[in-house]
């Protein structure tokens, strides 16, 4: 392969991702609220602004309901990292690998909820102790709009 160029990309705002203190420990490691549902700009901006004490993303596992393009591999800061698709349907997460030999249940919170609730969906997909599934967590954030996530999220 070769390395990849960087091709410009217009200003975005800063990464939407929120992590769990302690990864593993929960049914979600965290929740990744990506602003389009194109695939190599988003994983891009995911990889290339990833926390680095959680480690390098060298490859990772999308629902392919939640992307409008796929990509077997996506250009980011001077490499590729590799893309696959599970080979059923897990709308709703991303499995990322780490270069610390992790492996990260992300939740992936569609682009088009309200503010609202997309920072409700990345506030209980981080939150120690839950243990709603990708697809439970955003029908709660959907159904339940007046709940105050301060209550229905323990911290």
């Amino acid at each position: 392969m070769t390395t990849p160029h960087p091709t410009p990309q217009p200003a975005r705002g800063p990464l939407r991702l929120r992590m769990s203190q302690h990864p593993g420990r929960d049914t979600l490691d965290g929740g990744w609220w990506p602003r389009s549902r194109d695939l190599p700009v988003e994983m891009a901006d995911l990889v290339d602004h990833f926390p680095s004490e959680l480690g390098r993303v060298t490859r990772a596992l999308v629902s392919p309901p939640d992307w409008d393009l796929r990509a077997r591999a996506v250009a980011v800061s001077g490499r590729y990292v590799k893309v696959g698709s599970f080979p059923r349907d897990d709308t709703h997460l991303v499995l990322l690998t780490t270069s610390h030999r992790k492996l990260l249940r992300v939740l992936v919170v569609p682009p088009s909820l309200s503010d609202d609730q997309g920072e409700e969906a990345l506030l209980a997909a981080a939150t120690h102790g839950n243990a709603h599934s990708a697809e439970e967590l955003l029908d709660t954030v959907t159904e339940h709009p007046d709940v105050d996530p301060r209550d229905h999220w323990p911290r």
